[in-house]
């Protein structure tokens, strides 16, 4: 039997031999696709990341000004609420000082009216106060207080007139009664007390004319003059109160 030569060409399924080609195509394919994919993700991330952490920064930076501004808001309530509460307490201050002038003001003219264990003692300028005139400023309202201690037991009356140191054109001038009192009473406001009086009276200075001093003088019939010498600034700094006595005299 005659031997049958070999075929000169040998047909293969074109499947058998591409196969693998095509996978390793599509596994450099996908490899690709990832790696592109992490490029993309890293460049993506590395210029979002300081974009977060900017923002991150300035949130926490107003977070912080906000509590330095209710800090100061918290501490100017406080400072208000302090300044409030020392005025306050000033002012208390203030009128206790003014309540117990006014008391050891009593309590000497009391003190001076009943005696105690003094003796007879004669009459006595207590007080003087001046007060401005609403209605014109060159004339001013006084109160003379005249205390007599009471174990004299006796009335006693006068005469009582008031005048004025001050300063006119550079020069010291005292002003007279009768150019500060009234015409009708020219030679002085009557009295007549056995314990205490207060003598109220009127007077107008010149428009030039800057008072400094008071003087009273206060003569009791038949006994010697009693005087007393105020500052003007002592004699405004009271209240010009009135206190009913034996026989109040107005001018």
């Amino acid at each position: 039997m005659a031997t049958r030569p070999p075929p000169r060409f040998v047909v293969r399924p074109h499947s058998d031999i591409g196969q693998p080609r095509h996978w390793l195509w599509l596994g450099l394919a996908w490899a690709g696709t990832l790696v592109l994919a992490g490029l993309i993700g890293f460049a993506t991330s590395g210029r979002q990341g300081p974009a977060h952490s900017e923002q991150d920064r300035l949130r926490a930076l107003q977070t912080q000004n906000d509590d330095l501004q209710q800090q100061v808001a918290n501490l100017q309530r406080s400072q208000q609420v302090n300044d409030i509460a020392t005025r306050s307490l000033r002012e208390s201050l203030a009128e206790r000082e003014e309540e117990i002038s006014g008391l050891r003001t009593d309590l000497g003219f009391y003190s001076r009216l009943i005696g105690g264990d003094a003796q007879r003692e004669g009459l006595k300028v207590q007080e003087l106060r001046v007060q401005a005139v609403a209605a014109d400023p060159h004339a001013w309202n006084f109160a003379i207080s005249l205390t007599q201690n009471v174990k004299r037991g006796e009335d006693v009356s006068g005469l009582a007139t008031l005048s004025v140191d001050g300063l006119r054109a550079g020069k010291v001038v005292q002003l007279d009664w009768p150019a500060l009192g009234e015409t009708a009473q020219k030679d002085g406001i009557p009295f007549r007390l056995k314990y205490f009086q207060q003598l109220h009276g009127s007077l107008v200075l010149p428009a030039d004319f800057r008072p400094t001093r008071l003087h009273v003088r206060v003569q009791p019939e038949g006994d010697q003059p009693v005087a007393r010498d105020v500052a003007w600034n002592d004699a405004l700094a009271g209240k010009l109160t009135t206190i009913q006595g034996d026989h109040d005299a107005q001018p």
